[in-house]
């Protein structure tokens, strides 16, 4: 499996990806600080909380395009017969790109959150705000929540490659995933709190989406922003049951992708 992690993280390397995170970070950096001037009152507190969506949506999708060219596109081109050809386990080769994946959303979350942290200091540094943002210990674990949310949904396109024979179906179903995730919590409190009183839409969309609260994971209850940005840190047995949940369930993905891999012929 080691060497499975370290040709993935070599590959990843060696491309263009790591050029692409520099670039993203500076493009993270403008966004962040151009929305500072938004808020005359919380300059820093409007940069960080656009900067954490930002990093998300950038983690996500090159996790998607980093699964798309270490797993599908192996598949695809039955490139994966050469790895498979050693001694080693198709269980070893998918965890391996999986911590690989990992690895490279590691690397990248990094260095975008040091340039979120370069945006956030530059965002007014004369103006004293009156809820001043952490970026320490809250900071970091907002980072490390945005990378354990990422890793569920890498798992999710990894699991999909495994049983694709279309080469852009991982990338396709990873980026619903991880929208269906994100939203599923405000939808779930919506209809717990009664609809604000509707009625039909309660009564049409209640069953679903409980239905649908037992397949995807609520990954909203990963992102732990409001520690950093107001000073509200989660609960801790809300926080170890969503890290629980995401480990599970990312876990359980793996293993079904395995089952499926260790099935498929590529003959």
């Amino acid at each position: 499996m080691f060497e499975f992690v370290v040709s993935g993280l070599r590959s990843g390397i060696r491309g263009r990806s790591v050029q692409i995170v520099f670039a993203l970070g500076l493009v993270l950096v403008a966004v962040a600080y151009l929305s500072a001037s938004f808020s005359p009152r919380h300059p820093r507190t409007v940069a960080l909380d656009i900067g954490f969506s930002g990093m998300r949506f950038t983690l996500i999708l090159l996790s998607l395009f980093w699964v798309q060219d270490l797993v599908a596109r192996e598949v695809d081109r039955k490139i994966i017969l050469q790895s498979l050809s050693y001694p080693v386990s198709r269980a070893a080769f998918l965890l391996g790109r999986y911590f690989a994946v990992l690895g490279l959303v590691c690397l990248s979350a990094a260095i975008l959150a040091l340039s979120l942290l370069l945006a956030v200091g530059l965002s007014s540094p004369n103006f004293d705000q009156e809820f001043r943002v952490s970026l320490g210990l809250p900071y970091w674990a907002t980072i490390a929540g945005l990378v354990l949310d990422v890793s569920v949904v890498a798992a999710v396109a990894l699991a999909t490659a495994t049983v694709s024979t279309v080469s852009l179906l991982p990338l396709l179903i990873g980026a619903g995933f991880a929208i269906a995730g994100k939203s599923l919590g405000a939808a779930a409190d919506y209809i717990a709190r009664g609809a604000d009183g509707d009625t039909p839409f309660l009564e049409t969309w209640g069953g679903p989406v409980e239905a649908i609260r037992w397949l995807i994971p609520d990954l909203s209850r990963l992102d732990w922003r409001d520690w950093p940005l107001y000073g509200v840190p989660p609960h801790l047995q809300s926080l170890t049951w969503s890290v629980l949940m995401a480990l599970a369930y990312a876990a359980i993905v793996l293993a079904l992708g395995w089952k499926a891999l260790e099935r498929r012929e590529f003959g």
